[in-house]
């Protein structure tokens, strides 16, 4: 590292100290039909509130009343609630990677030690981000990751949250590298529930009707959901794997018992990356284009997701075990109510998984960064409206 950069990371680290917040305080934005609030801690978001088909606003995130749970979850059971993962998201296979003839090692911290998951044992899901800025309707954080969790050089990271009338919530992540080559793949990590458990069919999701139209493409994965390598169609003359065909709209719960082992080893539902083939009129990072639509019958609440990623991960929360109780905003009915197996669904925007070890997949560009390069960007839009 030369000297300037050296100084240069110091006064930054300096400014950023000096200027952190509590890490817990909420930061609540709001625009017409959608308030939505965060904390610095994983620039994580906490609540996302918008109107169901009688008006009443509905709380459709999970996670957790009292923000210290957050903390107490990661040093648990580590269930990433609403946070930004990174500095690479997802999967790692053995925790490795090399990049012009250097070679990194991940914390293995996913599977007993065969993979990394997320960024490591420490990843941005558990720092504790500076707020450069909010207002009444946008909240921006920024992240100085000095090597965290052994990755290649210093990355600066800004995520900037907005809502607007629509509504709209958007999410712009923003990372520059600052020094050597580096991958970098980030991802909102949003628990979902669009029925936000307003009546027994909106306590899951397996009743939300799911939509991917460019989604006819996924990546393999062997029993520990790690990429083999391969690329499977969604629909094989076969219907082997039509499970996974989510290119003309459904119900998540009508095929989810055919998905046997395609969330891993003796695991029933989806956890699985989704290749976007975006049409010919459109681009391989255009954002003009609803890539994914995912609506509730209980309230009434769709949303439509427009990014520039290249991928989305699906995953149904099918480890979630009753244990976990739904905020005070989700308590309808007046016994408790816990998260039950397929009570949410999480869907990352990112580029394809572990591609930087697959250099055979053309995925270099997208997720290896210098600081000669264009800095990394994850712009993801979600807009809701009512239907039905």
């Amino acid at each position: 590292m030369s000297p300037f950069i050296a100084l240069v990371l110091s006064i930054l680290s300096l400014a950023i100290d000096a200027q952190t917040p509590d890490p817990l305080q909420k930061y609540t934005i709001s625009a017409p039909g959608i308030n939505a609030t965060f904390i610095p801690y994983g620039a994580r978001l906490t609540n996302l509130y918008v109107n169901d088909r009688n008006g009443v606003p509905q709380d459709v995130v999970l996670g957790y009343d009292d923000a210290a749970d957050f903390v107490r979850n990661d040093q648990t059971v580590h269930t990433y609630f609403g946070p930004v993962v990174g500095r690479y998201a997802n999967r790692i296979k053995n925790g490795t990677f090399t990049i012009q003839g250097v070679t990194s090692q991940i914390p293995q911290n996913d599977n007993m030690g065969n993979d990394t998951l997320h960024g490591g044992n420490v990843g941005y899901d558990r720092q504790n981000w500076t707020v450069v800025a909010a207002n009444a309707s946008s909240v921006t954080f920024s992240l100085l990751d000095q090597a965290f969790e052994g990755f290649p050089g210093n990355v600066m990271t800004y995520a900037t949250y907005s809502v607007s009338a629509g509504p709209r919530w958007t999410s712009r992540l923003v990372s520059i590298p600052l020094d050597e080559p580096t991958p970098i793949m980030l991802a909102n990590h949003v628990y979902w529930n669009l029925g936000a458990f307003v009546d027994p069919a909106g306590s899951t999701v397996l009743n939300h009707t799911l939509h991917m139209p460019y989604a006819a493409r996924y990546i393999q994965i062997d029993n520990i959901e790690v990429p083999t390598g391969g690329i499977g169609s969604v629909n094989r003359n076969d219907n082997s794997t039509s499970y996974l065909d989510f290119t003309s709209p459904k119900q998540i719960g009508r095929d989810i018992g055919s998905a046997i082992n395609g969330c891993g080893y003796n695991c029933t539902g989806y956890d699985n990356a989704f290749i976007l083939d975006r049409p010919r009129y459109s681009g391989p990072e255009a954002s003009d284009l609803s890539m994914l639509t995912l609506r509730s019958n209980s309230t009434g609440i769709q949303m439509d997701v427009y990014t520039n990623q290249q991928s989305l991960q699906i995953y149904t929360c099918d480890n979630t075990n009753g244990t976990i109780p739904v905020k005070r905003s989700q308590q309808h009915t007046g016994d408790t109510t816990y998260v039950e197996k397929y009570g949410c669904v999480v869907i990352e925007t990112q580029q394809w998984i572990d591609g930087i070890n697959h250099p055979e997949w053309g995925q270099d560009e997208y997720q290896i960064y210098t600081v000669d390069s264009e800095p990394a960007v994850v712009f993801a839009q979600y807009d809701f409206s009512i239907v039905g």
